[in-house]
């Protein structure tokens, strides 16, 4: 296997049966240029299907874009594509559909990259989601630096899935988790930090951004404190990927995980960053095809990342719908996005502050565009209930993140969590129709 280049960095990989990756490759040339593009972004919204449907005899309001967001016409195309053209296995065929999925897995991996602003494609792992790429940092990152006594640090903040597989490695080798506070706003206290890091702490695992109240921490100097004392750091960067600038390499960041379906592409598919040569470093997670060099009864040997780490047949129609989805959005300009969001979430802050009887649970100054709220006199199930009848989708529930949300005092919150797709207008109609329920709870 070959590696190309091109003006940006690294492209696909060429395999030796491929026609250098033609089709793939003039896709994704169009968009080298386009980190820094303005896009339309408000004209996007046309792009989405499932935007334009009526809910209980309303127009839907999606507002549950942390939980999931909606897709693309780009991304359903593409994978509408591969599958009635494309399909096959990867990499070792020797046939022309072969060679076609094997282009498209590869070239999505290149679309990853330049996302992350990773220095090659080979530094990207395909996974399910954020939450498989987790266990596979703790089964093999964890496990080969943390023992008895040692300590992994992570937040207040933490989805579970950052901290159940630390948990589950910490609990068997009789390690264990060291949580950073965080303040009344929902912000971590950089001082509590650094005096958690010692020379016990073995590795260090961050939410880039919270899911539960939308924080964005403040990782370039969590990751350079740890860094500092010789602490690998792992991201989760679920809830930043789609609404946030991410470079992976100015970060510092070792290794970083998010899932597709978090960023307008299908579910089941995600990834993990790593840097060359810590990957390298990683044994194996999991046995199978694809992995290997070569076995004998006797002995195996195991490929080079990042095909150590994808133990058989690989989910090639998500990758697919991920590279596309990934080109989507830097097609419209990652600046451009967060900008909207933005505004976006200071529009929604300042329309629920106006209502009597909410309480917004994490006011940080950095947060994205998530609202998480109780209404006084109501369980949030019922909040949540009342506002599908509106036509408007929240999450009611503790997202999650029940260390987060107890810091605070509550079990559940009803979340609002918005992205570029949505309008001023969905905004102040969601603040009206909270305005007539907390009126209806007042009498």
């Amino acid at each position: 296997m070959t590696e190309a280049t091109g003006a940006t960095g690294p492209l696909s990989p060429t395999y030796y049966f491929l026609d250098a990756a033609r089709a793939g490759r003039a896709e994704l040339s169009r968009f080298r240029t386009d980190r820094g593009r303005i896009g339309d972004v408000g004209a996007a919204r046309a792009d989405f299907p499932a935007l334009h449907q009526r809910i209980n005899g309303r127009p839907l309001v999606w507002f549950d874009n942390a939980a999931t967001t909606q897709k693309p016409r780009a991304v359903l195309d593409a994978m509408t594509r591969f599958y009635e053209r494309d399909n096959s296995n990867v990499h070792r065929g020797a046939h022309t559909l072969a060679a076609r999925a094997t282009d498209a897995y590869e070239d999505a991996r290149a679309s990853v990259a330049r996302l992350l602003g990773a220095s090659s494609p080979d530094e990207i792992v395909f996974v399910r989601g954020t939450t498989e790429g987790v266990n596979l940092l703790a089964a093999t990152l964890g496990r080969s630096r943390v023992g008895t006594g040692d300590e992994i640090v992570l937040t207040t903040l933490e989805h579970h899935a950052n901290i159940v597989p630390w948990q589950m490695l910490a609990q068997s080798v009789g390690a264990r988790l060291r949580p950073v506070p965080v303040d009344d706003t929902g912000q971590v206290q950089l001082d509590g930090y650094a005096a958690l890091l010692s020379d016990r702490t073995k590795i260090v695992a961050l939410s880039h951004v919270s899911n539960a109240l939308g924080t964005v921490l403040p990782i370039a100097a969590m990751i350079a404190m740890a860094k500092a004392r010789g602490i690998p750091v792992v991201v989760d960067g679920a809830q930043a990927v789609a609404h946030l600038p991410v470079d992976v390499t100015a970060l510092g960041a070792d290794f970083y995980v998010f899932s597709g379906h978090k960023i307008f592409g299908p579910t089941g598919i995600g990834a993990v960053y790593g840097r060359r040569e810590l990957l390298a470093a990683l044994p194996p997670w999991q046995g199978g095809g694809s992995m290997i060099r070569d076995v004998t009864f006797e002995h195996t040997s195991y490929s080079d990342p990042p095909a150590r780490f994808e133990a058989g047949t690989p989910s090639v129609g998500d990758a697919v719908g991920l590279g596309a989805a990934i080109r989507y959005v830097l097609g419209l300009g990652m600046a451009a996005i967060a900008a909207r969001e933005d505004r976006l979430a200071r529009l929604l802050t300042d329309v629920l502050s106006d209502i009597p009887r909410i309480r917004i649970i994490g006011t940080a100054a950095h947060k994205v565009a998530v609202a998480s709220f109780v209404v006084e006199g109501m369980r949030t199930e019922e909040v949540g209930r009342a506002l599908d009848r509106c036509g408007f989708a929240v999450r009611s529930g503790h997202h999650c993140a029940q260390p987060a949300l107890r810091r605070f005092g509550v079990e559940s919150t009803v979340r609002a969590s918005l992205a570029f797709y949505n309008t001023d207008e969905e905004v102040h109609a969601f603040g009206a129709a909270l305005r007539d329920l907390t009126r209806l709870v007042r009498r």
